[in-house]
């Protein structure tokens, strides 16, 4: 006798369905991150592009404030004249550059009103004999005009520690304290493009041209996971279609269906199909 789909609404069918829709919710909101993530992306790439080689404005017009920065303003090209703290030099530690260890250059700049902005000169490699430069190119005496692209203050690395005139990471707040607490400007520093009077030696500049804009694969890995959740639908049918035949095996209507099944895929066969049973055979 036929059991029809009945089966199908029984306590592990339905367990079947929650889990295929659960497992189809996870895939949605991973989709979605990696839409956001490609968003994401192509925000970044558009500031690059505005940004990086943007006419130089004004450092106090583009950051009213010293914790003053948000995001849309990264590689800003940014104009300020002062005069270097060479004093209160800080190197960062564990700066890789070209694949060689090394440090790069933080020197204090005293702004005309008097605050400090950071300046990162470039990068040093490491010395022959200690965990420090064997030397540091001096920066400019006197008053001197950089133009840098700012960049927001880093995050700090847990375990990552430094002492004496070493910083972890260009991380302001501790680069303030390191200062003393001076008037500091803590939203943003900036990498240094040029400086006039230009010194005769100088460190390596860490950026000189736009950071590659590429988005990813994101929108692929969007489009995977909206895959993984249909495959998941189309695997629960496939197993219910399969379970119901097995269990109405006896039933004329559908021995008949499994009669058409089976002449309609002969019909298919190919001669190369013919030739492998052949050769089957005679093994």
């Amino acid at each position: 006798m036929s059991s029809g789909w009945r089966f199908a609404f029984s306590r592990r069918w339905l367990g079947y369905l929650a889990f295929a829709i659960v497992f189809a919710i996870a895939c949605g909101c991973l989709s979605a991150w990696q839409l956001a993530r490609s968003k994401e992306a192509a925000a970044a790439n558009a500031v690059i592009s505005a940004n990086f080689n943007s006419t130089p404005v004004p450092l106090s017009s583009e950051l009213p404030a010293l914790g003053s920065f948000e995001p849309k303003q990264e590689w800003t090209r940014v104009t300020v004249t002062g005069t270097y703290e060479r004093d209160k030099e800080l190197l960062v530690r564990n700066r890789p550059f070209n694949g060689g260890p090394g440090f790069e250059v933080l020197t204090p700049l005293r702004t005309a009103s008097g605050a400090l902005f950071i300046v990162d000169r470039g990068w040093v490699p490491t010395g022959n004999s200690e965990d420090a430069p064997d030397s540091v190119p001096a920066a400019p005496a006197g008053q001197v005009t950089v133009v840098a692209r700012l960049k927001p203050s880093e995050p700090g690395i847990p375990g990552r520690t430094a002492s004496g005139r070493q910083v972890g990471t260009i991380q302001l707040s501790v680069v303030k304290e390191r200062l003393g607490g001076s008037d500091v400007y803590t939203g943003a520093y900036g990498l240094l493009d040029t400086q006039k009077p230009a010194p005769a030696t100088a460190p390596t500049l860490t950026v000189t041209d736009p950071p590659t804009q590429d988005e990813g694969l994101h929108w692929s890995y969007m489009i995977q996971w909206i895959i993984f959740a249909l495959i998941g639908f189309f695997g629960l049918g496939y197993a219910l279609l399969t379970e119901y035949r097995k269990r109405n095996e006896d039933d004329p209507e559908e021995q008949a269906r499994a009669a058409e099944r089976l002449r309609k895929r002969a019909l298919r066969r190919t001669d190369a199909d013919v030739e492998d049973d052949l050769l089957d055979a005679t093994r």
